[in-house]
């Protein structure tokens, strides 16, 4: 999900709930403590050099229930490290506490944010060796057809 599109979410809504991927929810006194810029710059394993650029939402559930963050809120945060930061419309990562920190992606489902399982991924793969993915064919997609001796087809 990109910056405008959480923000323009943000102005529609009345709460702010995030999911997790397995469908629970992050509890609802949970703190957004950093917007941020994330730049990577790297080599892939096939030699090319590569920059991507998110921006980061850090989630913390805090012990403090009294509180919770609010649609404006976090959409003032936004603001301001648009503002502050130069931050342009990129795509959203998250992160948030697990056994470890755990990076998402971002989606929304007409009412939650859902966070979105991440993969990684080889950028080199013809460089690589590593052979393209064939699509599965289904059996009901082949034709009708019977085989024959001499047909080609076995």
């Amino acid at each position: 999900m990109k910056l405008s599109k959480i923000k323009n979410k943000l102005n529609k809504l009345d709460k702010i709930a995030f999911q997790l991927p397995n469908g629970e929810l992050v509890p609802s006194h949970f703190h957004v403590t950093e917007v941020g810029k994330i730049t990577k710059h790297f080599i892939d394993c096939g030699g090319t050099v590569r920059n991507e650029e998110v921006v980061n939402f850090q989630l913390w559930n805090a012990n403090d229930y009294d509180h919770r963050l609010h649609p404006e809120k976090l959409l003032s945060i936004i603001e301001l490290s648009e503002r502050i930061l130069g931050i342009e419309d990129l795509d959203i990562e998250v992160e948030y506490q697990g056994n470890t920190i755990g990076k998402f992606g971002l989606d929304f489902d007409g009412k939650n944010f859902l966070l979105t399982n991440k993969q990684t991924d080889c950028l080199a793969k013809d460089k690589c060796g590593i052979p393209e993915e064939k699509p599965e064919a289904k059996l009901s997609d082949l034709k009708n057809e019977s085989c024959t001796p001499g047909g080609g087809c076995c």
